[in-house]
């Protein structure tokens, strides 16, 4: 089977690799119908951070079919199209319970699991029963880019909305015009916001954002910016802020713009060293919470959305191609030049 393979920053590859087999008997095995690149997979290939080892293969946003369940498994079978969460999950742990699968005691970000990934022609699944969800559709819809967004980018866009307390009558700004960005606005008309005030530089993206409900857009950056919005919310700031972007700068813009007694929905995995200020997060009561979306929670409340067309986050793929096109997907996308990829197979 072919997979992608990332050697070293710049260097992804596709290429024939062993088949993906059962290997528990909590796993299945899932044939990729579609899979996605993820901002978070330009990382390493930017040569962020602690590298992966070389030879692990890439990608934790997929959807597909079931070939194989392993003996264990009791609510899945070959056939059933199914989407598949960024983390594994058991479902039955107390932190499952409480709709927070991303701290699972048994789970893992696939990032961390050993010669799978979603950017290829199969994967296996661990834990397969908690993690994969069936999707009531069928695997030729015309709403697969939709879904395929449910797994990752408009889960964690919900996320931000959720955790910064988004609701009707509210002010929500969003920093970050990239996928969770965007996804984000989506989440914050959906959940009531009066107000959703966009900041980004990227044309294309912003007027995707706008048809995706973004009342005001806000180019500025830094102080310029924070004034910016300022002057949009009557001088106050907003209730609600969604910040996916995940760097300092990003974070302090968003300290700054919430007002008084606001709440902060942080989504883009912190690439920085700092803690948010404290003085003015002190005094102005500010509650910061979010981190990695519990993507399978979600997929009872988003799915339906999705079916019945009130929400079409799927038009944040930009580009398209097969598996042999992954490489210049994750060009495109680190060239800004696409604003996320999906891969088809």
């Amino acid at each position: 089977m072919r997979a992608t393979i990332m050697y070293g920053p710049g260097d992804v590859r596709v290429e024939h690799v062993p088949d993906s087999t059962i290997i528990e008997p909590t796993d299945a095995l899932v044939v990729v119908t579609h899979a996605a690149i993820c901002g978070s997979d330009l990382w390493p290939y930017r040569g962020y951070g602690q590298f992966r080892p070389a030879g692990n293969r890439m990608g934790h946003e997929f959807i597909g079919i079931v070939e194989a369940v392993g003996s264990e498994v009791r609510t899945l079978k070959r056939g059933d199209f199914v989407a598949a969460p960024f983390a594994v999950s058991d479902g039955t742990c107390p932190f499952c319970q409480e709709g927070l699968h991303t701290s699972c005691v048994q789970g893992k970000f696939w990032d961390n699991i050993d010669l799978e990934g979603g950017q290829a022609e199969a994967v296996r699944v661990p834990l397969a029963d908690g993690t994969l969800y069936r999707l009531p559709v069928r695997p030729d819809t015309a709403l697969l880019p939709s879904l395929l967004t449910l797994t990752d980018v408009m889960a964690t866009g919900h996320h931000a909305a959720v955790t910064a307390r988004v609701g009707p009558g509210k002010i929500a700004a969003v920093v970050g015009d990239g996928a969770v960005g965007l996804c984000g606005v989506i989440a914050a008309r959906r959940l009531g916001a009066e107000q959703v005030i966009l900041m980004g530089r990227q044309p294309k993206r912003l007027e995707l954002g706008k048809a995706f409900g973004a009342t005001d857009i806000v180019t500025e950056r830094g102080e310029e910016a924070i004034e910016k919005v300022r002057q949009l919310t009557g001088g106050y700031g907003a209730h609600a802020v969604l910040e996916c972007v995940g760097d300092e700068l990003a974070m302090q813009t968003a300290v700054n713009i919430a007002r008084p007694g606001g709440a902060i929905g942080r989504v883009g995995v912190p690439h920085y060293a700092g803690i948010p200020p404290l003085f003015p997060t002190f005094f102005k009561n500010l509650t910061i919470s979010g981190g990695p979306a519990p993507s399978r929670a979600y997929f009872d409340v988003l799915i339906p959305d999705v079916l019945e067309g009130r929400i079409e986050p799927g038009r944040v793929f930009d580009f398209v191609g097969g598996i042999e096109s992954v490489p210049e997907g994750y060009r495109a996308m680190d060239e800004r030049r696409a604003i996320k990829a999906m891969i088809e197979f």
